[in-house]
């Protein structure tokens, strides 16, 4: 088994809007890549061309490479119309070309009730599995063409918020370029256990959004001071020979389904919590 080794990476528009900001308080934390989210207030899908030109001449001029392109796609009620949806998962993939990422980070839908909640028994989900499915089915088509993989986040409210129901979407769809990202502040804030989650989905994780959350508070906690689990959960992804990034995306002051905010003075406080982690478990990273 080859040697277990994390890429840090960031959502970096949880450090400013700006990304100028955004890159220098990277490069004062030591990381080189980020997951595009958002940049000057706009969804990394809705940037112009122009903008996408220039992102890519700042990134390169400063030796930046991207984790993921950290789209929202499947972040929509599952019965709001595909094509619409299906055009803005093009221009992730045409984005992942532009700045030589494989990977897109990918949701699984809304329940169509606007108050449709998260946890065990809040959504009947049965009647809307199938399209779930026949949905991913369609975007794998396009990625497997592309040469780019789908990497599915368990996020607050959608079919995949729950262990059972990410490994439901990855053992279905058994696709070698539909993985997991890992989030444990998200199964927490649905009221699952976040080992647990780990347990049913680590061996088709290939990627860690790195974020520790206290149950009932308003927003998360630097990693290790929550109820993620993340030193024990990251000590077996280095035992089970993990490679792949490890995303910071604190939340340190709020968050929400179009991101989150830690500012530039918080974010190395959540850069130090996790590379104390990682020294911790004698992990290899950089």
């Amino acid at each position: 088994m080859a040697e277990a080794h994390f890429t840090l990476s960031a959502f970096a528009d949880e450090i400013s809007p700006d990304l100028n900001q955004q890159l220098t308080v990277l490069e004062q934390c030591g990381i080189r890549h980020l997951e595009l989210r958002s940049v000057w207030q706009t969804n990394v899908l809705d940037l112009t061309d122009e903008q996408v030109r220039e992102v890519k001449r700042q990134l390169d001029a400063r030796g930046f490479r991207l984790s993921a392109i950290g789209s929202p796609i499947g972040k929509v009620k599952i019965t709001d119309p595909f094509e619409p949806h299906l055009q803005r998962f093009r221009r992730a993939v045409e984005l992942c070309q532009v700045f030589g990422t494989p990977n897109i980070r990918i949701f699984s839908y809304y329940p169509p009730a606007p108050n449709g909640g998260s946890g065990q028994g809040a959504t009947d989900w049965s009647p809307f599995r199938n399209e779930i499915l026949e949905r991913m089915r369609r975007k794998l088509e396009i990625a497997e063409r592309a040469g780019v993989r789908l990497l599915h986040e368990n996020e607050h409210r959608i079919y995949g918020d729950s262990p059972e129901r990410v490994l439901d979407l990855l053992t279905t769809l058994n696709h070698p370029q539909f993985r997991a990202v890992y989030d444990p502040a998200n199964y927490v804030f649905c009221g699952y256990d976040p080992w647990q989650g780990w347990i049913k989905t680590r061996d088709w994780t290939v990627h860690f959004h790195i974020k520790d959350w206290i149950r009932g508070e308003l927003h998360a906690r630097p990693a290790g001071e929550g109820h993620g689990r993340i030193p024990e959960v990251l000590a077996d992804a280095v035992q089970r020979g993990y490679r792949g990034f490890a995303t910071l995306e604190p939340h340190l002051l709020g968050g929400g389904p179009t991101g989150g905010v830690t500012g530039p003075e918080l974010f190395p406080k959540a850069v130090a919590a996790l590379r104390a982690i990682l020294d911790g478990i004698g992990a290899r990273y950089d």
